[in-house]
């Protein structure tokens, strides 16, 4: 599978997360995931140091791709291991950009499409996370469909 890297000093606070020897880091890991609307998916997360490691099972690339960014935009996490197994259809990986200061979803659409109208396929690509177009974050990592 997959490792990826996120800004450590970005993202979500959850207390206590990675205070070595959380013995509920992986129910606190759930608990996001589901409150940022991804529902309870089949996964396990494990946390050593500031890298999380994600295992189980989900129905499809897109889940899969959210549920890895719900875990890496959490303020201290560096990495995600990604050992989950797609058992839909398997589609193309979308691409994740990470925001950088100024940028808008208008200004990521137009470096990665050409065409800074198309913010709103960035923004339905990273619902329920995003709630909102003008509500990203700099060192927020975003998932980019084709």
């Amino acid at each position: 599978m997959s490792l990826f890297s996120f800004v450590k000093e970005a993202g979500e606070k959850l207390i206590d997360l990675l205070t070595p020897g959380n013995a509920k880091a992986q129910e606190q890991i759930k608990e996001h995931v589901s409150k940022v609307g991804l529902g309870n998916p089949n996964i396990t997360a494990t946390v050593d140091g500031d890298k999380i490691t994600l295992t189980g099972d989900v129905a499809s690339q897109e889940e899969k791709e959210k549920i890895i960014l719900a875990a890496g935009n959490i303020e201290g996490v560096a990495s995600v291991d990604d050992q989950i197994t797609v058992t839909g259809p398997v589609v193309k990986a979308a691409v994740f950009v990470t925001v950088v200061k100024g940028d808008t979803l208008s200004a990521i659409s137009k470096r990665v499409y050409g065409d800074a109208n198309k913010y709103n396929k960035i923004f339905e690509a990273n619902k329920p996370m995003l709630s909102h177009p003008d509500k990203i974050y700099v060192g927020q990592v975003l998932r980019i469909p084709e």
